[in-house]
């Protein structure tokens, strides 16, 4: 990890230089620049799509362009997708639970990030949606990720929690498909982590769920032992778990990792 450190030390120094000097290069959204080389292939949960790619950006930015490439999906696809040797060097799940399938093909995990969940309807709430127990109205068109998903496993909890009993439109293969379906009018209403309410714009808004019936959703961080980068890869784990990282995930509003 010695000479992660250092990558990383010299990746937050260089990182606002490089980033004001890059206003007319070849830069691309994803990272890479036309004069390099390198590609780091990045398995992350839906749920971080915004706050990844900024990261990923200044991570490009401070090391000559080396171009992040993200694979954005359900966690539980994800780690399929690593156990079936799809090439990636870092991974980061919504779960602990996804990470523990892949838990001999990893480095050692660290948590890095947490979230809650909300009620997700369209803007307005036309509704008229209040809580948990709206959501057992057989007239309410209700939307899911499937139980095998993170943000499902964390939904059925709730909802068993509380005691509501709801019967979905349709169960989505990730959290972010939930929000679609909604912000579209094609579901009334879904449950969602807060941070994807916020992601959704000016077409959701939330409903939070009261703190005694919520659950804590923990975020995981670890290398691929197979990756081919594995400087590369360490050093991006640094910076998600910087103080420049946790800045970053704290915009989109993650909450920092639980203490144990």
């Amino acid at each position: 990890m010695l000479r992660s450190r250092i990558r990383l030390a010299a990746v937050l120094a260089v990182a606002a230089l490089t980033l004001a000097a890059c206003g007319d290069d070849n830069t691309t959204s994803s990272g890479g620049s036309s004069g390099s080389a390198g590609e780091l292939k990045v398995f992350a949960a839906a749920s971080l799509t915004a706050a990844f790619t900024e990261l990923g950006q200044q991570y490009a930015a401070a090391n000559g362009g080396d171009k992040v490439t993200f694979n954005f999906a359900g966690s539980q696809a994800l780690a399929t997708q690593i156990q079936q040797a799809a090439p990636a060097d870092v991974f980061a799940s919504a779960d602990t639970t996804n990470m523990d399938k892949v838990k001999d093909l990893v480095g050692t995990p660290q948590n890095f990030a947490s979230n809650l969940l909300a009620i997700v309807v369209e803007k307005g709430n036309p509704k008229g949606v209040k809580g948990l127990d709206d959501l057992a109205n057989p007239d309410l068109k209700v939307v899911l990720a499937a139980e095998e998903v993170p943000a499902g496993k964390y939904a059925k909890q709730i909802l068993d929690k509380a005691g509501v009993s709801v019967q979905p439109v349709s169960q989505e293969d990730n959290v972010k498909a939930v929000v679609t379906k909604v912000s579209l009018g094609e579901a009334d209403a879904g449950i969602v982590y807060v941070t994807d309410v916020t992601a959704g714009g000016d077409k959701v808004e939330g409903v939070d769920i009261p703190e005694e019936q919520n659950v804590v959703a923990t975020y995981p961080i670890a290398t691929v032992k197979a990756s081919k980068d594995q400087q590369g890869a360490e050093a991006f784990m640094d910076l998600v778990l910087s103080d420049e990282g946790q800045q970053v995930l704290k915009k989109y509003g993650f909450l920092p990792p639980p203490t144990t």
